[in-house]
């Protein structure tokens, strides 16, 4: 039959959620620190719950020695072999302590003992439950405000919404249910703080999970989301099965899937794109419905250029610049948008800047500016390797550009066959000034077959005996 003690364990384990493990452990701590606050902390005691009895019984354990010179741990032979005749020297004896002896203030300190161990059981068993939903959806009850913050019940915790994890301008009122994403659970002296968010992409890609069954079977794959909260918002998504249309089944049967989960986030616009592993194709799905002429990667810098029409300038770029921000977010890469007008403009400045270096014709010219080289000081900035994997030009060809920069560089940009400074006269009008730079004709060389001159146009601009070297004939006599 159980004791009353033992009913009373177990009511308290089944409101406080605490096993009873805990709360006979509490007891015992509790006997414990009462009986030194008794008897002083130089004792050695040891409390044992008794569960047939429904008491927590305390013992004091004494060494068993000849002579006595600390009455407190230690005891005669003479008085041990009272109690039990089969003592000896050295042996550890245990005496009961009756708790009746005990005092107001150890009875009260008991109490304090057995409170304490329950609130700190409290809030491990909170912890433990929370710190394996972080990352998910919960709902939960607004509690109260404190300065912005919102504190949210959600049944056996506490919760609390921060101001900046809020979405702007939705209102919630004491006792309104919400929904919010766990984005961490932090444990301190004063108990688990669980942190919520609305305002995170996490929290827009476990709406969609929860919205679709695709996701949640693993059939489509959300590859990215960025958020502006409250504004727009734009999601990646990927189908493992050619024939599951992705964008398709996040929008759902005359868009009930997304209008779900808009009318979750209070009106949140949603773009979802079409994830691609070719970072140009991203870009451009990202910044859809804008028509994208050209794309410019960066590898080096991470950074994309990209071209649209003057007519989609404002449409790519979003009102405020919110759609290329977003995309921008969502592909971690940097995205400058330009229109055609501005991009020619610039471009024949470029070309006009790296045509300015000995060797550098139109068409190497294009090749640079493609590869994100604007300038003979980007040439020189950058590794000859990777020059020639960004301009398909050759590493021995992108060398020898470098050490032309270099040297351009160094001689303050002046270039063979032009004014190098005042006093020098002009050619003749009529006259060719110079012969073609080198590195320009070996890329007309060794890009003939692919190339080929176009009609009407001089294989080769150079004097008669290096053009004769090049065909492979004999110079001509004079």
């Amino acid at each position: 039959m159980s004791s009353e003690l033992d009913r009373i364990i177990e009511q308290v384990g089944k409101d406080k959620g605490i096993q009873k493990e805990i709360l006979i452990d509490a007891l015992q701590a509790a006997m414990i620190s009462a009986a030194k606050k008794k008897f002083g902390p130089q004792r050695d005691l040891e409390a044992q719950y008794n569960p047939e009895i429904g008491e927590v019984e305390l013992f004091e354990f004494k060494t068993v020695v000849e002579l006595v010179t600390n009455p407190s741990v230690e005891i005669s032979l003479e008085e041990a072999q009272k109690t039990d005749p089969e003592a000896e020297a050295g042996d550890s004896l245990g005496q009961k302590i009756p708790t009746e002896t005990f005092g107001r203030i150890a009875a009260q300190t008991a109490k304090q003992v057995i409170m304490q161990k329950v609130r700190d059981a409290e809030r491990e068993m909170v912890y433990d439950l929370y710190k394996d939903q972080k990352g998910e959806l919960v709902h939960g009850t607004v509690q109260r405000f404190e300065k912005g913050d919102m504190l949210v019940n959600l049944g056996k915790a506490e919760a609390v919404l921060h101001f900046k994890e809020q979405i702007p301008r939705e209102n919630y009122r004491i006792g309104d249910r919400i929904r919010a994403y766990i984005h961490d659970v932090d444990k301190n002296a004063k108990g688990p703080l669980i942190k919520l968010s609305r305002a995170r992409p996490e929290m827009l890609a476990k709406l969609f999970a929860l919205e679709v069954p695709e996701i949640y079977d693993g059939i489509v794959e959300i590859k990215g989301a960025a958020r502006e909260p409250g504004g727009r918002a734009k999601i990646a998504v990927y189908s493992r099965d050619i024939d599951v249309d992705p964008v398709g089944a996040c929008v759902g049967m005359k868009g009930s899937r997304v209008q779900a989960i808009v009318y979750e986030l209070r009106g949140e616009k949603i773009d979802i794109v079409p994830w691609s592993n070719d970072i140009a194709s991203y870009a451009c799905n990202a910044l859809a419905p804008a028509e994208i002429s050209k794309v410019i990667i960066d590898e080096r810098e991470h950074a994309i250029e990209v071209i649209v029409p003057d007519n989609q300038l404002s449409l790519a770029i979003g009102k405020k610049g919110q759609n290329v921000r977003l995309a921008s977010k969502l592909l971690g890469w940097k995205i400058e948008i330009r229109g055609e007008t501005d991009a020619e403009q610039s471009f024949q400045v470029a070309k006009a800047k790296l045509e300015g270096l000995h060797g550098v014709g139109d068409v190497i010219a294009r090749s640079l500016i493609n590869a994100g080289i604007y300038s003979v000081e980007d040439i020189d900035d950058w590794e000859a390797e990777n020059i020639a994997q960004a301009t398909q030009i050759g590493l021995k060809k992108a060398q020898k550009l470098k050490d032309l920069a270099r040297e351009h560089i160094e001689s303050g940009g002046a270039k063979e066959g032009e004014d190098a400074g005042e006093g020098e006269e002009a050619p003749p009008e009529g006259e060719v000034a110079a012969s073609e730079p080198e590195v320009a004709q070996e890329d007309r060389v060794e890009n003939a077959e692919a190339a080929g001159p176009s009609e009407g146009e001089a294989s080769s601009s150079g004097p008669a005996e290096e053009q004769a070297e090049t065909e492979g004939e004999e110079p001509p006599k004079s």
